[in-house]
């Protein structure tokens, strides 16, 4: 490894591949880091899954909500919006009783909050995506070590805070960021991974959507 791929960060995998160093040998987490994190999303279904899970994340290992996310889809309706915002009490009691989720009262009851306050949204922005894509930042060379990857930014603190002040819970500016990484707003992979330059070919031939004021 040479130049900017001289990172002990940056590591070879058992099939040769050069990786970051978080997803370690795990198929899903390899799979996830390879396929899924830093591509460009706009669908809204997949949008709200993100800002959900990263909530329910917080504590946690991410990798521990990887396991999880079918059984979460299964239970959260898809993350579909509209039919979460109509999550009542019988279907809160429903979820705290199922081992296939994280049972915590306080991040069940926010999902089914913020699926309320997403839907006011879409109907301000035109789409979930509309409105999260307006955050996005000026794009940067990108780290080149895990010291370089900020665990928040001012664009995720904006973020947050106008989530906050629309009601959302369970979303501070680390989550935000967090958020901002999985949905491909920004392009974390370090700078030697080989699904760095995947993400950057991505992003430049991904149509934002517009937003509607």
């Amino acid at each position: 490894m040479t130049g900017a791929e001289a990172t002990p960060d940056v590591v070879r995998g058992a099939d040769g591949v050069r990786r970051c160093w978080w997803p370690g040998a795990h198929d899903d987490y390899l799979a996830y880091h390879d396929d899924e994190w830093g591509r460009p999303v706009d669908d809204d279904a997949r949008l709200f899954e993100k800002l959900c899970l990263e909530g329910f994340q917080s504590g946690l290992s991410w990798l521990t909500i990887l396991r999880k996310r079918a059984r979460f889809r299964e239970v959260f309706a898809g993350f579909d919006v509209d039919r979460v915002a109509r999550f009542g009490p019988r279907q809160v009691d429903r979820l705290l009783g199922d081992a296939g989720i994280v049972r915590h009262r306080g991040k069940i009851e926010a999902a089914i909050e913020n699926a309320k306050r997403a839907r006011e949204l879409r109907r301000e922005a035109g789409s979930l995506g509309a409105y999260f894509w307006s955050f996005e930042p000026p794009a940067g060379r990108g780290p080149r070590s895990r010291a370089e990857v900020p665990a928040r930014t001012d664009a995720s603190t904006r973020l947050a805070r106008d989530l906050k002040r629309r009601g959302f819970r369970f979303f501070g500016p680390t989550t935000a960021y967090a958020f901002m990484q999985a949905m491909g707003m920004v392009n974390d992979h370090l700078a030697g991974c080989h699904a760095r330059r995947a993400c950057d070919e991505a992003r430049r031939g991904f149509e934002r959507p517009a937003r509607r004021d």
